[in-house]
């Protein structure tokens, strides 16, 4: 199992748990999508009610149904070695690259890595997660059927894979003998806190490792990619280095999940294993996907938009004229992106996409992504407490362009002295002159830089950054850092702050709304 990117999630789940914590992804290892051989059928789902009762042999049957479905997946990958570097273990963790001389070129060695998947069609078809396949020259598959010890598994090869959801579709290439077993699908919209589940993979290379444990909580959201957030199934299943792709299933035996990453207690990267806190992605989730991986390629919509994370109280709907709590609040919106050039502004609230009640902010995120891009639909928005319906069409996201933007944001900010707190968790200064121009704020706007923090305080978790530049407080235009505390001392507890900040991003700035409730 590789360790390059075991963490990518690491620090942000913090805010939910005691522990400090890493994600350990079990492997990640990719093939260049191919083309699609033969047919997929897509697994039909039972929705039926999860009701009955467990007994002694419950746990035994669905081990001894499910588990001919599951298999072991093992990946080899080209990895940049120095002369004092050496293959990685048996499961793939690859031992830390020592700096090379200065233009020595790094050679080049074959690690192997490890993860499960499951079989879901009997012409081969296979899912796991991305990052079991990520990178990887050659994908080898064991089926349970095959005996531990044996060193060659079957020849696979990459159809479609999705870095967002975590998802891949895998074929195989060498066909068994015997006929394969498809796993069968339940409806993971069915599941709740509580509910058993067990978990089938090859943990550390032991494969079709059983354990069982029950769902811990459905709909946690956990980021995915810069500011993108997916919903997983949080269980206590014991899941470990190896078991990412493999199924969770119900009392049924049916998949409702993909293990795909842990928490641990060791804040070093790849190491730790299970402490009861393990994640997968809804298998509804991937089945609606299943048609486009079959073609090689996932593709949603953007319409160049952030919203935040909070979900809108009553108090704050009322603040807003909206009828009730739900919605979701526009944060910041890209000028020349497809909602800056329809007319959406920062602080609307998003109430209806294209006939569908948006709930909340995952609302708006799941309908937009899931629109074809260069579709126009009508959005309604509550704006200063009047319903305004503006038409949008929708654009293609493209998540590598995304990402790479995001990385080459600029963020050398220059420090002054004499900070002043806030009742908000946040400190602000004056903003110099060298500041404005470097940050690019429009003339005679700006009445203070925000220099500091307060770990989960109001201000932080409402997603105010460090080095944003603050515009305007409860709508008015603030000049500075006295006016601007001045403005925050009039909020009563309780009630929120109406605050613009100027964020500079992918080299330009942007007007972010940051609503902040006062504790």
């Amino acid at each position: 199992m590789s360790t390059r990117k075991s963490s990518i999630f690491y620090g942000v789940l913090i805010a939910f748990s005691s522990l400090v914590v890493g994600m350990v992804i079990a492997s990640r290892l990719d093939l260049t999508p191919a083309s699609l051989a033969g047919t997929l059928t897509v697994p039909s789902t039972n929705s039926a009610p999860l009701v009955g009762p467990i007994d002694s042999t419950t746990f035994r049957t669905i081990a001894h149904d499910a588990g001919p479905s599951v298999v072991s997946i093992i990946t080899t990958v080209m990895r940049d070695v120095n002369d004092n570097e050496g293959l990685g273990d048996l499961f793939g963790q690859l031992m830390p690259q020592a700096p090379g001389r200065r233009g020595q070129t790094p050679k080049q060695e074959p690690a192997r890595g490890a993860g499960s998947g499951f079989i879901i069609d009997k012409n081969g078809y296979i899912l796991t997660n991305n990052h079991v396949v990520e990178d990887a020259t050659s994908i080898e598959v064991k089926l349970s059927t095959m005996r531990d010890e044996d060193l060659y598994g079957l020849s696979a090869k990459v159809i479609g894979r999705d870095e967002l959801s975590d998802t891949a579709l895998l074929q195989l290439t060498d066909m068994p003998k015997t006929e394969l077993v498809p796993a069968k699908f339940g409806d993971s919209s069915q599941m709740a806190p509580g509910d058993w589940v067990m978990a089938i993979g090859n943990p550390f290379g032991l494969s079709n490792t059983v354990t069982v444990g029950v769902v811990s909580a459905v709909g946690r959201q956990t980021p995915v990619s810069s500011g993108r957030y997916e919903d997983f199934i949080q269980t206590d299943a014991a899941i470990n280095r190896g078991n990412s792709g493999g199924p969770l299933l119900n009392v049924r035996g049916e998949v409702i999940g993909i293990n795909t990453m842990i928490v641990t207690d060791s804040p070093i990267q790849g190491s730790g294993g299970n402490v009861g806190i393990g994640f997968a992605v809804p298998i509804n989730t991937v089945r609606d996907l299943l048609p486009q991986l079959r073609t090689g390629k996932v593709v949603r919509g953007r319409i160049g938009v952030s919203v935040g994370r909070e979900s809108i109280t009553d108090d704050y709907a009322k603040e807003l004229g909206l009828p009730g709590p739900g919605g979701a609040e526009i944060r910041s919106v890209e000028s020349d992106g497809p909602a800056g050039k329809a007319g959406l502004r920062r602080g609307d609230v998003v109430i209806d996409v294209n006939g569908k009640t948006v709930h909340d902010n995952n609302d708006l995120v799941s309908l937009i992504a899931s629109t074809k891009p260069g579709t126009t639909i009508p959005i309604k928005v509550v704006r200063q407490k009047k319903v305004v319906t503006l038409n949008v069409t929708v654009a293609e996201l493209n998540l590598a362009q995304e990402r790479q933007q995001t990385s080459s944001d600029a963020d050398e900010r220059p420090r002054a002295d004499e900070p002043k707190d806030t009742a908000f968790g946040m400190s602000i200064r004056p903003i110099t002159n060298a500041e404005r121009r470097q940050l690019q704020v429009p003339n005679g706007q700006g009445g203070a830089v925000v220099t500091s923090l307060t770990p989960f305080g109001p201000a932080g978790n409402a997603g105010v950054a460090q080095g944003d530049v603050i515009l305007s407080v409860q709508d008015a235009p603030v000049n500075n850092v006295d006016e601007v505390s001045a403005a925050l001392d009039k909020i009563p507890a309780g009630a929120t702050a109406r605050v613009v900040v100027w964020r500079f991003s992918r080299g330009a700035g942007l007007e972010v709304f940051v609503p902040i409730r006062r504790r």
